[in-house]
């Protein structure tokens, strides 16, 4: 159990978004509180890294590492189905990493 005043500011905005939602200001705190609690894990893992001083690399290096820095994604099966509604006029995809 945990107990704690809010501002009245902050409290009225939390009640506004309790009766816009349907939810209960105590389920918009505790995701709140929920979300909170994993940023800050997620922060200090990485102030943890960065503390160990291991090298490091830069995109443009990983993506001369691994090759152009261009993925392509398979092409999906054609469907062997004469009802299929779905029809790719291109089918193959492409991402790329770099800008």
């Amino acid at each position: 159990m945990l107990g704690f005043r809010l501002e009245p500011e902050l409290e009225g905005k939390l009640d506004a978004l309790a009766k816009k939602t349907g939810r209960s200001k105590s389920y918009h705190a505790r995701e709140a509180i929920r979300q909170y609690l994993e940023d800050r894990e997620d922060y200090l893992k990485g102030i943890a890294v960065l503390e160990l001083r291991e090298s490091t690399i830069t995109l443009e290096e990983l993506e001369l590492r691994l090759g152009s820095g261009r993925l392509r994604l398979p092409e999906p099966p054609k469907s062997r189905s004469r009802n299929s509604t779905l029809r790719l006029k291109n089918p193959s995809f492409a991402f790329c990493a770099s800008a």
